[in-house]
């Protein structure tokens, strides 16, 4: 069984002077509010780190990287530092080094997930021109073999999608459904959108700096033995935030066969609550049923046990402190031998993995808007 792991994802920050460094004050007031609601000692140690996807420094100056560096003093969880082609436009990452040590690619053991955090600029010329070289393609495959062979679930970290590779992004997203990577996590869009193809779950956080669509924010994801869960947290939205960890949300379901992800009749429902000032209770409800109180374990999760529930789609929400999350699940509950029921979900075979095809759509409740603005390749109105 995977463990528990979460992290904040800020969107691409591109920190430019150009607008009098609006991006960078944005990211200040973000970092700020993640430290008051979810840092260290207010979510009780249960944010693992923090994340930037590439695109930090706009022109990839010295001056836009210090200026950065020290923003990021005002969140202290660890840092995971990506570099993407806004940050390769000097030709080489030298001046990054400023924010990060320890440039891609690269992995991480973490709670009983290998993550894997990948250079896609460098091998390109830019401009966008996102590559894989052949030793880090080589790498990759070794990486996530040996993580299947240890019983660990990998995650992986990359500046855009698959799709947006020059070089063989089948491959790469074939290689991340073949070993049943849990989320990939990426930047490049500009807007929040979830990518599901059947596999693979695959994530985007607005931009800090060129916002396309709404509110400043970031997104705090939490993966529970495998199950992914997303959401976005605008500046101005209230606090706590409430996140259901567990059973996956109907949208987000890669593998039916797991309880986790299709319940079987009973299951255990998990949150998690950042940024509530006592969390004394929480409180699970499924459909119009009979509010169940919920038991904190300890480790930064709430649970409690749902029993004899019937086949179908079903609402789930957990309350806490005035904080609530939703999500859709889908139960098929187990059949008496003398009255077998529908065999269980099928799957299509996998085609065009890691493309934006795939995305789930609007999400209104998550902050996904679902019009894709921004510079990607699939990106409209831009």
């Amino acid at each position: 069984m995977a463990g528990l792991l979460t992290w904040i994802h800020f969107g691409d920050l591109h920190v430019d002077e150009a607008d009098g460094y609006e991006g960078l004050s944005r990211f200040r007031a973000l970092a700020a509010l993640a430290q008051t609601h979810a840092g260290p000692e207010s979510a009780g140690g249960t944010v693992d780190f923090a994340f930037l996807p590439g695109d930090n420094a706009n022109h990839g100056t010295h001056d836009q990287y210090a200026r950065i560096a020290d923003a990021m003093t005002g969140l202290s969880l660890p840092w995971h530092v990506l570099a993407g082609d806004h940050d390769f436009e000097p030709g080489d990452l030298t001046a990054m080094h400023a924010i990060t040590t320890n440039l891609a690619p690269y992995a991480v053991t973490m709670n009983g997930y290998r993550c894997l955090f990948l250079d896609i600029v460098s091998a390109g010329d830019g401009g966008p021109d996102f590559r894989i070289d052949p030793g880090q393609r080589r790498w990759i495959e070794r990486e996530l073999s040996a993580a299947t062979a240890a019983t660990l679930r990998s995650v992986v970290f990359m500046h855009a999608y698959p799709g947006d590779l020059r070089d063989d992004p089948d491959g790469i997203a074939g290689l991340f459904a073949a070993h049943r990577v849990a989320f990939v996590d990426t930047g490049h869009t500009h807007y929040n959108e979830l990518l599901n193809d059947g596999r693979v779950v695959y994530g985007a956080t607005r931009s800090t700096g060129q916002i396309e669509e709404g509110a400043a924010g970031f997104s705090v994801v939490t993966l529970d033995d495998g199950i992914p869960s997303w959401r976005f947290q605008a500046i101005d939205d209230p606090w706590p935030l409430v996140q259901i960890t567990a059973p996956a949300d109907r949208r987000l379901i890669t593998d039916p066969d797991h309880s986790g992800h299709v319940p079987n009749g009973s299951f255990v429902v998990r949150a998690k609550i950042l940024g509530a000032s006592a969390p004394a209770e929480a409180f699970a409800r499924l459909d119009d049923g009979a509010v169940v109180a919920m038991t904190y374990d300890g480790a930064g999760l709430w649970e409690a046990t749902i029993d004899g529930v019937a086949d179908g789609l079903h609402r789930l929400s957990v309350r806490s402190d005035g904080g609530e999350d939703v999500i859709e699940i889908l139960v098929r509950a187990p059949r008496p031998l003398d009255r077998p029921g529908p065999p269980r979900l099928k799957r299509n075979a996998p085609t065009a993995l890691g493309r934006d095809v795939h995305a789930i759509g609007a999400w209104p409740d998550r902050g996904i808007d679902g019009a894709q603005r921004g510079p990607n390749k699939n990106g409209l109105d831009w």
